[in-house]
């Protein structure tokens, strides 16, 4: 029986628990995406807004509430990794996609002006965070000057996005292999008060387990002699990722490609609120300036592969390697490489 108090949990009871509660994210994760797939399709706003806002935000809820339990726990370190390698592992992901799509590049056929439009918001967020450390590290109540205007420029994208959804300045040339949201029949799906309710139920189980798994992360790091960054950018971020991953790969088979890359990209810029977020939860200072070198380098490397994403969404590369796009091979191998670069920073 596992003790209710995590304090005493040992390395294998916090494993345990780790387990499990990935386990209940994977299986909430899942279910999840086709909810919100037919609530595009029912309230009439689209896969590119439903899969930025709705499925990007609920399956980040998870790893919201691990960074913000772990910031009011005094887990600065544990917080910040947990948030920004959520981003990468994410992108990787959008990779594994693109070899589940076997009829073209995904950056080909699902390119659309939302879709890019979420990915320059995403490299913004990014380079305001990276920033951050170098500002005064001034706060009012415990938060830095740099979390509203965060929270201010995210919402401000999203109206961008919008406005590119509903009157795009910008359409990518179709071609046989181009891909576009088409609704399917809503007469077949269940009536709308259920899927919200059957959303806001997956929503609350996701967020439950992201707040028991940060208490088995920060036990796995105490007992393993893992720092906290290893444990939040391979442990926790990975594990509170896998909605993203089975997500997107379930919507590229179910045909909904916009959905698939929007649910990535969107959740990645929402992910970065999760910095914004500890840094009001963490008391002691600005949380920013506890953001170690470490995790300066994985923004950074975060930063080169929504580059190289955005690139793939322009150049629109057809068919690539075997029909898997030179840009999704060159975001796997740079993620390979943080990994392997935190491996040998932690021996």
């Amino acid at each position: 029986m596992i003790p209710l108090d995590p304090d005493n949990w040992t390395l294998l009871e916090s494993v345990l628990v780790f387990a499990g509660c990935a386990l209940a994210i994977a299986l909430a994760g899942t279910r999840i995406a086709g909810v919100v797939d037919q609530l595009a399709d029912r309230t009439g706003i689209g896969e590119a807004a439903a899969g930025a806002v709705l499925l990007g935000a609920s399956t980040s809820l998870g790893g919201s509430v691990l960074s913000v339990t772990a910031a009011w726990n005094g887990h600065a370190e544990l917080a910040v990794s947990n948030a920004l390698g959520g981003i990468a592992v994410q992108t990787f992901f959008l990779a594994i996609a693109d070899i589940a799509y076997r009829r073209a590049n995904l950056e080909h056929a699902a390119a659309s002006a939302p879709n890019m439009m979420q990915n320059a918001l995403l490299i913004c967020l990014l380079a305001l965070i990276l920033l951050s450390p170098f500002l005064p590290a001034v706060s009012l109540w415990g938060i830095h000057p740099v979390t509203p205007v965060l929270l201010g420029f995210y919402l401000y994208g999203l109206h961008l996005v919008r406005g590119a959804t509903d009157n795009p300045m910008w359409h990518p040339r179709r071609t046989r292999e181009t891909r576009e949201d088409t609704p399917d029949d809503t007469d077949k799906m269940p009536a709308l008060p259920r899927l919200w309710g059957e959303f806001f139920v997956l929503m609350v189980v996701l967020g439950l387990t992201g707040w028991t798994l940060e208490s088995a992360a920060a036990g796995i790091a105490t007992h393993s002699g893992m720092s906290q960054t290893l444990v939040g950018v391979l442990l926790t971020a990975i594990s509170t990722s896998i909605p993203e991953l089975v997500t997107s790969v379930a919507a590229v088979r179910r045909g909904a490609l916009t959905m698939a890359v929007s649910g990535i990209i969107g959740g990645n810029a929402f992910d970065t609120l999760f910095t914004a977020a500890a840094d009001i939860a963490y008391r002691d200072g600005s949380i920013y300036h506890a953001i170690p070198q470490q995790v300066h380098f994985w923004v950074a490397l975060t930063l080169l592969m929504a580059g190289v994403l955005m690139m793939g969404l322009i150049r629109r590369e057809r068919y690539g390697l075997g029909r898997i796009g030179v840009e999704s091979v060159v975001i796997m191998a740079l993620y390979l490489l943080g990994v392997s670069v935190l491996l040998s920073g932690q021996s």
